[in-house]
């Protein structure tokens, strides 16, 4: 008995050819290029590199517009003390002890940067960055937590507020306290820590581009002009 064998032909599927066709020729262009025997044609696979400029730089801070750099809460007190001339206060006066809650934000304007406020060193590893100082926002009242603790009314101020629908007279009470607010505001260091933490998230934010060494100052550009008072010299008697 005679055992015939059957040969099994497997051909290969026509989009595989094409596929193995396409890599042998990606990694033929590769090589070439690599070894620069394709000066005409260029390289698909080539590396970019792209270098940090100063300009590019300070484009990307000014798109930062404005950084709030440190926020601080006040509260204060504010007595307004309202009487009238020849009329006792149990006729005709309003003491109003009032206590104000609110926040004011330090800020430092991005968008201010001048065009030679950045420099970056040669070697691409050191940057300088000149800011304006910081500047303190608007008081916000917080009219939730503000409110008043004692109020004295004569007999015609409470005929009066009666009818006018603001007994306290709570709009000059909440400018007064915001008034307060932005005052206590500027007498602390609310500008000194807005500049202290943008200066961290600067230097943080330009050692993870590579920077090596950063250094963040605050100020005027150098040979700005500063206002000088004006003397005028008197006269000679005559």
């Amino acid at each position: 008995m005679r055992t015939q064998q059957v040969g099994v032909v497997r051909t290969t599927p026509w989009w595989a050819r094409v596929v193995v066709g396409v890599v042998v020729l990606g990694l033929l262009f590769f090589l070439l290029g690599r070894a620069d025997l394709l000066p005409g044609i260029p390289n698909p696979f080539e590396e970019k590199t792209t270098v940090r400029s100063g300009p590019v730089l300070l484009k990307s801070i000014q798109d930062l517009n404005r950084f709030e750099g440190a926020s601080g809460n006040f509260q204060v007190v504010v007595d307004l003390d309202k009487d009238a001339k020849f009329l006792p206060d149990a006729i005709r006066g309003k003491r109003t002890l009032y206590v104000g809650a609110g926040s004011v934000d330090a800020y430092v304007d991005f968008g201010k940067v001048g065009d030679d406020a950045v420099q970056v060193s040669d070697d691409r590893k050191a940057a300088t960055v000149r800011l304006p100082h910081a500047a303190l926002e608007r008081a916000s009242l917080d009219t939730k937590n503000s409110y008043v603790v004692s109020q004295q009314r004569g007999l015609f101020d409470r005929i009066g507020d009666f009818f006018s629908g603001n007994p306290g007279n709570m709009q000059q009470l909440n400018e007064l306290a915001v008034s307060k607010i932005q005052t206590a505001a500027k007498q602390t260091n609310l500008a000194g820590r807005a500049e202290a933490n943008t200066r961290s998230m600067l230097e943080r934010m330009l050692t993870s581009l590579g920077f090596t060494k950063v250094t963040v100052t605050f100020g005027p550009p150098p040979g700005t002009p500063t206002p000088t008072a004006t003397t005028r010299s008197a006269s000679p008697a005559s």
